[in-house]
């Protein structure tokens, strides 16, 4: 009693000014709550119009539609690619990063199909995105085009600087992995064995916190697969592959 007979002294004429506090801080909560809940609904709407865009961008192409199907179908990769680009441009329009970036990229890759100067245009300013998941995929698609257009030393250059990097959306595996098929479309069988055969052999060797043997990603089986009709030799020479609890 005696706490609350000195903590009433303490706020005697101070009510009015202890109410426009609480009263702001509930002001203040209800701002936060509300532009929380603002942002929430607005990143459902930006990852709902980026999915639909998507989602088009794969439709199968085909002269045939499904019947009784109310998905659009496209004739040809050049008028579903323009389609797919016309439904990226209003997510790009509409919301900000990381959608707008990443609605970019989209328009980039479908762009090489349309006009694919252009694309490759956009593909080498978005090189440098602040989003760095889009950066690097589209490094990744620039160097997927040099490639297909015989640029080999240009798709050298950008698959060595993505393994460099080994970001989360492009790995050090899947990098060199390309970089391996480039040098054996130059000939460079000895360079490619070697890429393929660091890939697969650390992927072997790699273990998790339980010292346990960590699965195979899906560019390391394709590695190994490329290096026994590479070089069946090399490929005798790799760590034996150990069973994992997921296989």
């Amino acid at each position: 009693m005696g706490f609350f007979d000195r903590l009433g002294d303490l706020l005697e004429g101070r009510g009015r000014t202890i109410l426009y506090g609480l009263v702001g801080l509930i002001v203040a909560a209800l701002v936060i709550f509300q532009i929380v809940r603002w942002t929430n609904k607005k990143s459902d709407e930006a990852r709902q119009a980026l999915g639909r865009a998507i989602t088009i961008s794969r439709t199968q192409v085909t002269t045939t539609p499904l019947p009784g199907s109310t998905e659009p179908t496209f004739a040809t990769d050049k008028e579903r690619a323009q389609r797919a680009i016309e439904e990226f441009e209003k997510v790009a329009a509409k919301y900000g990063d990381p959608y707008r970036s990443e609605s970019q990229y989209f328009i980039a890759s479908n762009r090489l199909v349309v006009d694919r100067q252009k694309g490759i245009s956009e593909l080498t300013a978005l090189q440098n995105s602040k989003v760095g998941e889009v950066a690097a995929l589209s490094k990744f698609a620039l160097a997927q085009a040099y490639e297909s257009d015989g640029k080999l030393d240009d798709a050298i250059r950008l698959y060595t600087e993505l393994a460099k990097l080994n970001s989360t959306a492009v790995t050090a595996d899947t990098a060199n992995l390309r970089l391996a098929k480039v040098y054996e479309k130059q000939g460079k069988k000895k360079e490619a064995a070697d890429l393929l055969f660091n890939i697969v052999d650390a992927s072997r060797k790699a273990k998790g916190t339980d010292n346990q043997p960590l699965p195979q990603s899906s560019a390391a089986r394709e590695a190994a697969d490329a290096l026994q009709k590479l070089d069946p030799e090399r490929y005798g020479q790799l760590t034996p592959e150990t069973p994992t609890l997921a296989g």
